[in-house]
Parts: C-alpha cells; sequence; structure tokens
C-alpha cells in the first residue's frame, strides 16, 4: 500500500538493470519484486556493480497484486510485501527463514520494529520502512478547529466534493472503523455493516474522490482541500508545499511496516541476504530514504534524515498509541465480507 507506482522510474530501472545483458553474461541474477518509487535506483546499480550480478527488478501496486502475481507462476527471490501480507505469505508457507547471521546491519534497526506479532522472532522477514496512515490537509483551506472532530472531518459538508478518500478497501474501512470506535481488525459483521453504511453515506453527502497515486501531486499543488494519505508521501508533499499539514486523529490510525522476505522457491539465497543487507545498511538507508520519504526502519539513517531533509516535517516519524493497530490477518470469509462490502461501496 504505501506507496505508489511510477512507470517511468520503473522502466528506468528496468532499462538500466537490463542494459549491456546482450554484451556480457552474469553468474547470479536476482529477481526483486517491491513498491513503485520504493528505490533510490542508484543503489540498486551499487548493489549489481559491488556483487557482479544482475538484478531483475519489478514493481507493484498493491499487497493483492503482488499476491496474485505471485501464485499466477511469476517467480520471485525477494518481494516487500506489507505486515497483513507477509503473515498470509508465511500461513500458506510460501517463504522462507531469513539468515540473520548475514544481515550484518541488523544492529542499525529501530528495535521497535522488530518483534511485531505477524512474525514475533523476525524469522522471515527484515524491516524496510514503516508509518502511519493520516490525513494530509491545505492550511489555507481547512480550519484546525473542524480537525478536531477526527476522523469525521471527512464528513463535514463544508469540505463536500474537496476531499481524497484513498483507494482501497482496508484502508477506508480503517478509517470508517476507527470514526465509529471500533477495531480496523473486527471479525463482527455488525461492526463492519455500520462501517459500510459510513462509507455509503459518505459518498453520497461527501461527493469524494477515490484515488491513490494521483493524490500526491494534487496535494502538492493544493488542488483538494484533504487527502487520507501513508506518512511517507504526506512527508514528501509537505517537503514541496509549506500550506500542507498532517494529521492523525486521536482515534486512532494504522501502523504499517513493509519488509524484505524471500521466497520459497528461492535458490540464490545467499546474494538474497546479501541484497537485504545492502539495502538497510547506513549509507544505503538513507539514500532510499531521501528518495522516497518514507521513514527508515535503520535508527542511523532515520536520525539523520530527520534532522536534515526533513527538518520539521510532522509526517516523517511513527506514531504507536493505544489506539494504532497493524492490520491482521484475515481468513478468508472474513476477507470475503470486507470485499463484498467495499464492492458496494464502490457501485454507489
Amino acid at each position: 500500500m504505501k506507496r505508489h507506482l511510477k512507470i517511468i522510474l520503473a522502466l528506468t530501472l528496468v532499462v538500466g538493470m537490463l542494459s549491456g545483458c546482450g554484451s556480457r553474461s552474469y553468474s547470479h541474477t536476482l529477481r526483486v519484486f517491491n513498491w513503485g518509487e520504493y528505490v533510490d535506483p542508484d543503489v540498486i546499480s551499487g548493489f549489481q556493480r559491488e556483487f557482479d550480478c544482475k538484478v531483475i527488478y519489478e514493481t507493484f501496486d498493491s499487497n493483492e497484486s503482488m499476491y496474485t502475481k505471485l501464485l499466477g507462476g511469476n517467480k520471485y527471490d525477494i518481494m516487500v510485501p506489507s505486515e497483513y501480507m507477509i503473515e498470509r505469505l508465511i500461513k500458506e508457507n510460501l517463504l522462507q527463514k531469513i539468515d540473520w547471521s548475514l544481515i550484518t546491519s541488523k544492529s542499525s534497526l529501530d528495535s521497535k520494529v522488530l518483534n511485531q506479532n505477524f512474525d514475533k522472532n523476525n524469522d522471515y522477514w527484515v524491516p524496510y520502512f514503516y508509518g502511519n496512515v493520516g490525513i494530509v490537509y491545505d492550511k489555507t483551506q481547512v480550519s484546525e478547529k473542524d480537525l478536531k472532530a477526527g476522523w469525521e472531518v471527512l464528513c463535514n459538508p463544508k469540505y463536500k466534493g474537496n476531499i481524497y478518500m484513498y483507494d482501497s478497501e482496508r484502508d477506508s474501512f480503517m478509517v470508517a472503523l476507527k470514526a465509529l470506535g471500533y477495531s480496523m481488525n473486527t471479525t463482527n459483521q455488525k461492526e463492519v455493516k455500520e462501517a459500510y453504511q459510513w462509507l455509503v453515506e459518505q459518498r453520497q453527502t461527501m461527493d469524494p474522490t477515490y484515488a491513490t497515486d494521483e493524490t500526491i501531486d494534487a496535494m502538492k499543488n493544493g488542488e483538494k482541500a484533504m487527502a487520507v494519505m501513508y506518512s511517507g508521501d504526506a512527508a514528501s508533499v509537505m517537503l514541496e508545499n509549506s500550506d500542507i499539514g498532517f494529521y492523525m486523529p486521536e482515534e486512532g490510525t494504522n501502523v504499517w511496516f513493509d519488509g524484505f522476505v524471500v521466497s520459497k522457491e528461492c535458490k540464490e539465497t545467499k546474494l538474497a541476504m546479501e541484497f537485504i543487507n545492502y539495502m538497510i545498511n547506513d549509507e544505503n538507508a538513507l539514500n532510499n530514504t531521501l528518495e522516497v520519504g518514507y521513514l527508515t526502519s535503520n535508527i542511523n539513517a532515520a536520525k539523520e534524515a530527520s534532522e536534515g531533509d526533513f527538518d520539521g516535517i510532522s509526517a516523517y516519524g511513527i506514531r504507536m498509541g493505544k489506539n494504532d493497530e497493524v492490520f491482521a490477518y484475515q481468513p478468508q470469509n472474513i476477507k470475503e465480507m470486507y470485499s463484498s462490502y467495499w464492492t458496494k461501496v464502490k457501485a454507489q
């Protein structure tokens, strides 16, 4: 989620990484599947040079599309899913364990990111980026007083037709469930139905625009008053528009984690571990976080970024309050219930 697909960058990476393939051969190839615009391209190029290998780099725009491609027969060595998808891949025995003896940069990882409930011993994942979901708002259009309403500000008729909702089933239901005072991981059908009704009423009365990538440039240009947005994208927007603020309602929000996992079918296991270690070392973690705007799990790089380029940018950080939650894995029957309601919301 979190995270937006940029075709130009993807093409640049693919062309750059495959260039010269006809003039030389590599003894090792690594297949990496990551979110769009989620890495500094120079870091990938540097890894290829240092380890004399070829990286075949592909991007996805949602956890679900990543999962679909994986089960559809596409072959990957390393993937970078979010926490609930990592949990699903673990449960379905699609991952192999991390060889932490080869991850020498582990000492630089922020300890509060490790040992999450979806993989308590970090057997299967290595943290990359993490953050929250909140509301990006234009200070010239939105009253600070109105924000005190929490997520319900997204139902304030003053802003009808002037908000972006994130076009995501889980994120949109998170907003509605938190607005109603429920857990965003509820499996209670009555609560989920109430959240569905909240979303339907919001759509009918507020005329929100459901979008993903396009909200970033739009909010940089002040095109709408508010947008539900991931913290890393919010940080990028705030860097370019001083009129933009970032607000996380006290009712709670999503705390998300994206990390490196190694597929069960990966044969280049040592090279995969070398790649992960390379991506999270102090230098490359700093380059990556400065490039994409998301909070890195490398505590040294995060400190340098927050005191440098992101100084004063509130979205470059993490909140793990008592009302904040991590998305949990959904059994198939629960996922189908949410999906059915979401289809009806979008059909309004």
